[in-house]
């Protein structure tokens, strides 16, 4: 890894048209009762009643200082990993601000559209952030050439939050080299069947540094945990910036557990299940076309990030029916006639179509 760098001046001044730090959460909080949550890309029904117990269990250990060392070894286990390759983290946001404040970066480029914390925690941090913007016309699809050569960190999601974008990992194994740090964020890849394309279990790739959380598919979004998969030295040098005690004892037994084989299985069993209904609401989607509405695909994660006429008033009519859906212009390579939807089952997503119907029809 290169040496560290100079402290970056002040960071450029964020585009006013893109709020980085609106997230689906937004959409609902101190909202109407009784909206049906197409916003956030939690699972619903979750965390199933086997993980609630063994969270609650834990409590009667709180008043010892939490201990990571058994689920840094799940962790580890679960992907072929040494423990030293692994770090927990108080979600993947955590993951992202020690990202900033430990790794020297000159020149830092994030991948856009995209989750939008990685470019707000680097901004935070005084770096002045580049972006690179996949185009919609190409499917968002990720072309390694369009990412400057000189780039010391690039981040990029794989499946991508918003677009729903898979990146082959050959095409992103293409963007690693010396003196440069990888940072894919794969805070979905446990809902791709399989998990292909996943990065997370390779160490032949210099400056890889692999995200993932455990909120999306176990819905732990209150809980906070998610961990950091690299080399042993950035590894080291994000431990050094964490607090003492980053996660807590419930937190820990939550990926404890969840990295075991009876729950790997279930995560893979709800991953396909994810794509059945992925498929199912593309098809009611498709239904649309003749009015303008278009979803993004391929998709892979679960969600579908769809470009609709008028999407700013069909939003609040959905509203006003019941459903609340995630706004696209606060994604850098988005505008407001991008909406995005998380994938919920069959009867759902068949009384949004209904619902997205009458929206339409009213405007």
């Amino acid at each position: 890894m290169p040496p560290r760098a100079e402290p970056p001046g002040p960071p450029e001044p964020l585009e006013p048209a893109h709020d980085l730090r609106h997230h689906g959460d937004a959409e609902i909080r101190g909202g109407e009762a009784g909206l049906v949550d197409l916003a956030v890309n939690v699972r619903a029904g979750t965390p199933p009643a086997w993980l609630k117990a063994r969270i609650a269990a834990s409590l009667d250990g709180l008043a010892a200082y939490p201990d990571g060392r058994a689920a840094r070894e799940a962790v580890a286990v679960r992907h072929g990993l040494p423990t030293d390759r692994v770090l927990l983290t108080a979600g993947a946001a955590e993951a992202f601000v020690l990202l900033a404040r430990a790794l020297p970066a000159g020149r830092p480029v994030v991948v856009h559209p995209q989750f939008t914390e990685p470019e707000a925690a680097l901004r935070d941090a005084g770096h002045r952030v580049e972006r690179v913007l996949l185009d919609a016309s190409a499917g968002f699809r990720l072309d390694p050439d369009a990412v400057p050569e000189d780039a010391d960190l690039v981040v990029i999601g794989n499946p991508t939050n918003p677009t729903s974008v898979l990146h082959p990992a050959e095409a992103l194994a293409r963007l690693a080299r010396p003196g440069r740090f990888l940072v894919v964020d794969e805070a979905f890849m446990d809902a791709v069947p399989g998990e292909r394309e996943s990065l997370a279990a390779r160490t032949d790739l210099p400056g890889l540094v692999v995200l993932r959380s455990l909120t999306k598919t176990w819905g732990l979004a209150g809980l906070r945990i998610g961990y950091v998969l690299a080399g042993p030295e950035t590894i080291a040098a994000l431990e050094r910036a964490q607090p003492l005690w980053p996660v807590s004892t419930p937190a820990l037994t939550a990926a404890e557990a969840t990295c075991e084989p009876a729950a790997l299985a279930e995560a893979e069993a709800a991953a396909a299940t994810v794509a059945e209904d992925r498929a199912h609401l593309l098809d009611r989607l498709a239904e649309f076309a003749s009015q303008g509405v278009r979803a993004a695909e391929p998709a892979a994660g679960p969600f579908v990030l769809v470009r609709l006429p008028d999407a700013v008033g069909v939003r609040a009519r959905l509203r006003g029916l019941g459903f609340a859906v995630r706004r696209g212009d606060t994604f850098p390579g988005l505008g407001p006639d991008w909406l995005r939807l998380a994938v919920r089952d069959r009867a759902t997503t068949d009384r949004f179509a209904e619902a997205l119907a009458k929206a339409l029809a009213d405007g």
